[in-house]
């Protein structure tokens, strides 16, 4: 189970994300997508977040990752 923190902050990063995608602000989605998975890389090297909760969100962040693929200028 995350840490309510932990959470917070993570689904901070994605609704920031979902709004940027929302607003078609691409390099601001971008930037958010390459926060997450710093993010995620991070709490996971230092044991802040389990190996489960980090699958969950990196399978999110993934997905996010084949949608912006193609989503530039």
């Amino acid at each position: 189970m995350l840490k309510r923190n932990i959470r917070i902050e993570l689904d901070s990063i994605l609704n920031e994300l979902r709004i940027n995608l929302a607003n078609n602000y691409k390099d601001l989605a971008h930037d958010a997508l390459k926060k997450l998975h710093q993010t995620l890389d991070a709490y996971l090297a230092d044991g802040t977040i389990k190996e489960k909760d980090y699958q969950k969100y990196k399978k999110i962040a993934d997905d996010y990752s084949v949608k912006l693929a193609d989503y530039h200028h």
